[in-house]
């Protein structure tokens, strides 16, 4: 037999012995193929990513209905009148439009098929639920028209979207917001990101993958110690050095094969389930999952190779002989320091050329590699610390303490192993939150809205009212409303002065008409009383402006006032009148009115938007907030909340199957220390100990190298460095609670293995 061809043999031997060993050798291989597993379908989502926010995207483009400026099409049979009127229920967005078909063979949006009647509305699988449900109740107020039928998966963005299609006949071309269509869809340009989104984006990436690859890396080594004890058993039948190694290649082969198609399983059942979620309100369609093909290869052979060369290199330190296992002498190898530094030191050195870059010269995969390799040397460092840690350790103290210890200095390893995905994730997050902090400030500004003069602002054109008349009844009918607290109105129309502006254009100011009380909101008034005019453009007394087509002299007795912000945060200029002088209503008068809620009433605001779309659908309802958050910025926030739950799934899942495997392979040590009288609430505690070291530990290095990482991140962007310790806090905090869930959930596996039964050996 040729050398390969024996080589081949060996290697196949090892993948029988994986598969053929038994309960315990099918338990051992199938503890490993989970780890992988959970790790490949992780990755496999990952990588889905670009393909469903591409396909959302996509959706998106070809449903578009809204055009910006251009000239009007002329009517045909073809046509549709649409208005677009996005609405709010509760926090979270409901896409509504109004159409009207102006021919018999009208152009229909992605996911109708026909309109239906008037009167009647298409509406989103998950907006018919909602309205169906006793939770849906306000809503269903707000859009009282008939159901007949839902709006197709091409015409939705995701499958918990809230969208509707109201059919109506009476919208008309002349009425403000109303398009006239005669196709859907559009392509929104791709601007890019600027340095710091993108920086951004690549260390999100960056820090929610690494805990993955290391932990797929981790899996691969389970049940090393069992490993270990048969090749001796294999070297005592005549295999030598080399022999063995290849039978161990073959078994973590062959179990990470396994764990490769598992993942896929897991991948396949994860994404017809994908569509029951939403985080951050993101949802997608199970078809949009689709890992990218040269991305999926890629994972499908990393992960045996992977195996391959983390059970070669664990075995390059194991000198297994026919009688035993050198590893488990006293006198062990010390891991060495000088190559682990090299990782960190590498990784600097790539960021701190990108210290300042902007625009073309900012290189995301420079920046990659060195938050990479910084990241590494966590997973590479924590070994060489707990090494020096654990054999300081001192033994006295609680009997749980002492087991522990013991426990952590005989095979201590594993336990690194199992954390090493807790440290690095701890590290990548504290120098993503430093990140996040500074572009919080960067994205997010003040909007000046006062909250404490009102709540929110309604806003309607006069020529949307119907058979509503002025601004009294605007505001009788907002103040009527339950959970609204008070209403001030006013009536905001366009003045054409006769002063020019630096193009040789008339200057055009507001005319805005309230009585006295309102006028307070808007400038501060000395004295008022119905019949005076007040000016905050100053020279316009005794002016004649144009309003509405007409000629009106400002009274000489206009007082000059001072403009003061309204609770939306805006100054005016221009003209106030109180009712009884002001000039005839303009035709494009608008009716502007700041809405004081209950704040005892939850569904005051839900209350609010009712009421507003009854008085008309273009009415416009904006609540009022304190700060506006870039949307590229929150789409990416978003993003961020829907990854980091997913990779702390993994992480706690990683690190109660290390554990999980570690009492595996203690069984029969922990049934002799039962059968000897000790308390399985010592063991307990033991167990507790042996995870809460080695995190602590990991916990310690995490925070100096994420700090480290952050102020280097933030160097690159050009922002002021400031350490985030409220990050470092909550990551301790959620690491602790991660340490005592996987404690509490192995305390079940750990009675099981406590039975008597556990000393059986054949």
């Amino acid at each position: 037999m040729s050398r390969v061809a024996r080589w081949f043999s060996e290697v196949g031997l090892g993948a029988r012995l994986a598969l053929g060993g038994g309960r315990e050798g099918l338990l051992r291989t199938g503890l490993t193929a989970v780890g992988v597993a959970l790790g490949v379908a992780v990755l496999l989502l990952s990588v889905s990513v670009p393909t469903m926010l591409g396909a959302r995207e996509a959706r998106g483009d070809a449903r578009d209905d809204l055009r910006w400026g251009g000239e009007t099409p002329a009517r045909t049979e073809h046509t549709v009148l649409s208005l677009a009127s996005d609405d709010s229920f509760r926090g979270r967005m409901v896409r509504v439009r109004y159409v009207m078909a102006e021919g018999a063979d009208p152009v229909l949006p992605p996911g109708v098929k026909a309109f239906p009647p008037a009167g009647s509305m298409l509406v989103s699988p998950a907006l018919r639920r909602l309205l169906e449900s006793p939770d849906g109740a306000l809503l269903r107020e707000r859009y009282p028209a008939r159901i007949a039928g839902t709006i197709g998966d091409a015409g939705l963005a995701g499958p918990r979207e809230l969208s509707l299609y109201v059919v109506r006949d009476d919208l008309r071309e002349e009425q403000s917001q109303v398009e006239r269509l005669t196709s859907y869809g559009s392509s929104s340009p791709d601007d890019g990101l600027d340095p710091f989104l993108l920086l951004l984006v690549v260390v999100i990436f960056v820090v929610l993958l690494m805990p993955v690859a290391i932990f797929v890396a981790a899996a691969t080594r389970f049940g090393g110690e069992q490993r270990d004890r048969r090749l001796a058993a294999v070297r005592l039948a005549g295999a030598d050095t080399g022999m063995a190694r290849r039978i161990a290649a073959g078994e973590a082969v062959v179990s990470a094969a396994g764990g490769v198609l598992l993942g896929g399983v897991f991948f396949l059942v994860g994404r017809q389930l994908v569509e029951q979620f939403e985080v951050a309100q993101l949802s997608v369609f199970a078809t949009d999952v689709r890992p990218a093909p040269a991305l999926t290869v890629l994972i499908v052979v990393a992960a045996p190779l992977a195996a391959l060369a983390m059970t070669l290199l664990a075995m390059r330190r194991v000198v297994v002989e026919p009688l035993g296992v050198v590893r488990r002498a006293a006198a062990r190898t010390r891991p060495r320091l000088w190559w682990r530094v090299l990782l960190p030191v590498g990784g600097l050195g790539l960021l701190y050329p990108l210290i300042g870059t902007k625009g073309a010269e900012f290189n995301p995969w420079q920046a990659v590699g060195g938050v990479v390799l910084l990241l590494l040397g966590v997973a590479t460092l924590l070994p060489w610390m707990f090494d020096r840690l654990v054999a300081r350790l001192a033994g006295a103290g609680a009997l749980s303490w002492q087991l522990a210890v013991r426990r952590l200095q005989l095979t201590g390893g594993s336990s690194v192993r199992a954390v090493n995905a807790i440290a690095v994730a701890a590290a990548g997050t504290i120098a993503l939150q430093m990140l996040f902090s500074a572009a919080q400030a960067e994205y997010t500004k003040p909007t000046d809205q006062d909250l404490s003069r009102a709540q929110a602002v309604t806003m309607v054109s006069d020529s949307e009212l119907g058979h509503i008349r002025g601004a009294a009844d605007v505001d009788a009918r907002l103040r009527a409303t339950r959970g609204v607290a008070g209403v001030s109105t006013y009536q905001r129309g366009i003045a054409t002065t006769q002063t020019k502006d630096v193009n040789g254009d008339p200057d055009i100011v507001e005319a805005l008409v309230a009585d006295c009380a309102v006028l307070r909101e808007l400038a501060t008034l000395p004295t008022c009383a119905d019949g005076d005019v007040f000016l905050l453009t100053p020279g316009l007394a005794g002016q004649t402006v144009q309003i509405r087509d007409r000629p009106f002299t400002v009274p000489a007795s206009a007082r000059p006032v001072t403009a003061r912000p309204d609770p939306w945060g805006d100054r005016h200029e221009g003209l106030l009148f109180t009712p009884s002088a002001a000039p005839p209503a303009p035709s494009t008068a608008t009716f502007v009115s700041f809405v004081r809620l209950d704040p005892a009433d939850p569904d005051a605001e839900e209350r609010l938007r009712t009421a507003a779309a009854a008085i008309s659908p273009t009415m416009d309802v904006d609540i009022l907030i304190r700060n506006t958050t870039d949307t590229t910025f929150a789409g990416i926030r978003r993003g961020l909340y829907a990854g980091a739950t997913v990779t702390l799934l993994l992480v706690g899942l990683s690190l109660l199957v290390g554990t999980l495997e570690q009492l595996r392979e203690r069984r029969r040590t922990l049934a002799a220390l039962v059968a000897f009288g000790t308390r399985r609430s010592t063991l307990g505690w033991s167990i507790l100990w042996q995870t809460a070291v080695p995190v602590a530990l990991g916990l310690v290095l995490a925070t100096a190298l994420g700090l480290g990482l952050g102020t280097v991140l933030l160097r690159i962007v050009t922002v002021p460095v400031r350490a985030d310790w409220t990050s470092v806090g909550s990551v301790t905090a959620i690491s602790a609670a991660v340490v005592l869930l996987v404690t509490m959930a192995s305390l079940p596996a750990l009675w099981r293995l406590m039975r008597p039964d556990g000393l059986r050996f054949e």
